[in-house]
């Protein structure tokens, strides 16, 4: 006999309450991806270099133009939040402090694999 398991999918508020609680540490390199809580891969020293070099290149924008965002969340639905490497986002005068960005305020997105 098969006994089906069922998953239990989150949201990103959810995810946001576990981190606050402390479920996470600050070791824990975990990202939401379509309600399930992935673990991130090491960063590889060539993978950390090539960020390094897009950071170089993207720095020299204008601030005013977009406002760069390295390895920070990015909430594109209810159950997704990842952390690419790269992001142009539109300028927003807090600095996105009040919320992570959403779709509509990316320029461009870079990961890097």
């Amino acid at each position: 006999m098969s006994v089906e398991m069922k998953r239990r999918l989150f949201t990103v508020p959810e995810y946001h309450l576990m981190i606050k609680v402390g479920v996470f540490n600050k070791n824990n390199r975990v990202e939401l991806i379509e309600g399930e809580i992935i673990e991130m891969a090491a960063i590889g020293t060539r993978h950390a270099s090539c960020v390094k070099r897009l950071i170089a290149v993207f720095s020299d924008l204008e601030r005013r133009r977009a406002i760069l965002g390295v390895q920070d969340p990015i909430q594109l639905t209810e159950r997704t939040e990842p952390q690419p490497d790269v992001v142009l986002l539109q300028p927003r005068s807090d600095y996105y402090a009040t919320a992570h960005p959403i779709p509509s305020e990316v320029l461009l997105l870079v990961e890097v694999s």
